[in-house]
């Protein structure tokens, strides 16, 4: 007797249309929630991509239109041509006019690599008034007395390819008090340098004052370039 072998086929599982329409449900929702869940995730890093744009928008900004004053009633600065910034205030009891040009110099002295070394001059309604060298770091002593007696520290400035010895006074061991005739050949110089004598021994601040705007200078100080003789 011959036994036939065949392959039975499987019959199809009938689902009803409301089972069906569950799963199809079911499915959905996890598909939606999956996509909620990466909107979740990707959320921060959108907030936190629009926050590094807007950080970059300000920064070009603040480029753009200068630097914030670290004085109180002085207006932020400005660019006065070149590595210059310019500064206004008010007095509030007399309403005096003051204007103040800063530089700071191309590099770091020893004791603080955080700071820089700047010069400043001001003018109060458009005169000269004075100018100071802030090295950004402590002044190594005094070492010769001014024409009053006030203590001094000697200088070796360089203006271009002229170089000469000048006594400034010396403020709390923390700056020193610039004379006129070296502020009016800084402003018309393309090279300046200024050694000084730190707590370590000597060091150097080099600053490139060239592309000022002298016109502005003169309007806000009556202040001109004079180019130093050489020594």
């Amino acid at each position: 007797m011959n036994l036939r072998y065949g392959t039975r086929r499987a019959t199809p599982i009938r689902v009803p249309g409301s089972i069906r329409a569950v799963m199809d449900i079911g499915g959905s929702l996890k598909a939606s929630q999956f996509h909620r869940l990466n909107r979740l995730r990707s959320a921060p890093l959108a907030r936190f991509s629009t926050l590094l744009l807007v950080c970059e928008v300000g920064l070009l900004a603040g480029a753009q239109t200068g630097v914030m004053s670290p004085y109180q009633g002085e207006s932020d600065g400005i660019r006065a041509g070149g590595k210059w910034m310019e500064f206004h205030s008010e007095d509030k009891m007399t309403g005096a006019k003051k204007a103040r040009f800063e530089l700071r110099s191309d590099n770091y002295l020893s004791e603080d690599l955080d700071y820089k070394p700047r010069i400043e001059f001001t003018c109060t309604d458009r005169k000269y008034t004075n100018a100071a060298f802030d090295p950004g770091m402590r002044l190594g002593p005094p070492n010769r007395p001014g024409f009053w007696g006030q203590p001094q520290m000697q200088v070796m400035v360089r203006v271009d390819d002229a170089h000469g010895y000048h006594g400034w006074d010396w403020v709390h061991g923390q700056f020193l008090s610039m004379d006129k005739g070296t502020i009016r050949g800084l402003i018309g110089a393309h090279i300046f340098k200024v050694e000084i004598r730190g707590r370590n021994g000597p060091e150097i601040a080099e600053f490139s004052p060239a592309g000022l705007d002298l016109a502005r200078v003169k309007q806000a100080c009556d202040l001109t370039p004079k180019k130093p003789s050489k020594n």
